[in-house]
């Protein structure tokens, strides 16, 4: 069994995450982390997600969970820094999902958990990692004879845009086209503009309502385009795509991996 703790339980995602660690065959829950300030401390996780008491503490301090493997975040950049840099100091693994780190902040991740295992992972679906691969193939295929956009939508809550998936789908198209990302992305048009440039990656975001999560990469020529898409429905999808990559990570090397690794798709 992979024994995990849950950083930042309190939110909907963290509630998921919850539910899906002790629900899971080969993970064992030891709890879950709030800020000190939140009115959750203390409280049962299995309480907190909906599955009744169930023994496993929700803590504000890290060093109660001291018994678990494999440390799961979706929180935010400030917070995954500091996380990262307990679990480096403590020998535990990571599975990170917060999105929208730069460069620089994936840099500073790297040296922040140098000693660990890690896995860095924008999304954690199977069926997404699935679509990057399937991204990979297309793009080597018709890529350069093709126009590539990328659409996303998210709930009206999501702060970063594009998404880290959507950014993830465009670096994937960039590399297998040798192009520069930073170079030929567009991030929005407006009003009288000039023809499209032949290497640009588009990008379309749209923020509404609740919904999770939709994709889609599109490689239009004159005549037909073909569509790339995956939708989730549940936030449970990231969850156990999250349990997936703890049980992995449990006997990985140190080093930073992504759900490519986990999958074995690399």
């Amino acid at each position: 069994m992979t024994k995990v703790a849950i950083l930042g339980c309190g939110g909907r995602m963290g509630r998921n995450l919850l539910q899906a660690a002790l629900e899971h065959e080969k993970v064992e829950l030891v709890g879950g982390y709030v800020r000190e300030s939140s009115s959750l401390n203390g409280v049962d996780a299995g309480e907190l997600c909906g599955l009744g008491l169930k023994g496993c503490p929700v803590t504000s301090e890290l060093n109660q969970l001291d018994a678990a493997d494999v440390f799961i975040d979706f929180t935010s950049i400030e917070s995954t820094k500091a996380h990262v840099k307990w679990c480096n100091d403590n020998n535990k693994a990571i599975v990170i999902g917060t999105t929208g780190f730069n460069e620089d902040e994936v840099n500073e991740l790297q040296q922040l958990g140098k000693d660990i295992p890690v896995v860095l992972a924008p999304n954690t679906s199977v069926g997404v990692n699935l679509l990057f691969k399937l991204l990979e193939i297309t793009s080597k295929a018709i890529g350069n004879e093709t126009d590539i956009e990328i659409f996303e939508a998210h709930h009206r809550f999501k702060k970063d845009a594009p998404s880290g998936t959507a950014m993830k789908m465009g670096q994937v198209i960039a590399d297998t086209l040798n192009r520069d990302l930073n170079k030929v992305a567009v991030y929005g048009r407006e009003g009288i503009t000039e023809e499209r440039a032949k290497d640009t990656i588009g990008f379309a975001t749209v923020r509404a309502g609740d919904i999770i999560g939709e994709h889609t990469a599109f490689f239009a020529d004159l005549g037909e385009r073909l569509e790339i898409t995956h939708k989730a429905t549940s936030r449970m999808t990231f969850a156990l795509g999250a349990m997936r990559a703890a049980v992995w990570l449990k006997n990985a090397p140190k080093g930073f991996f992504d759900m490519q690794d986990v999958l074995g798709l690399k």
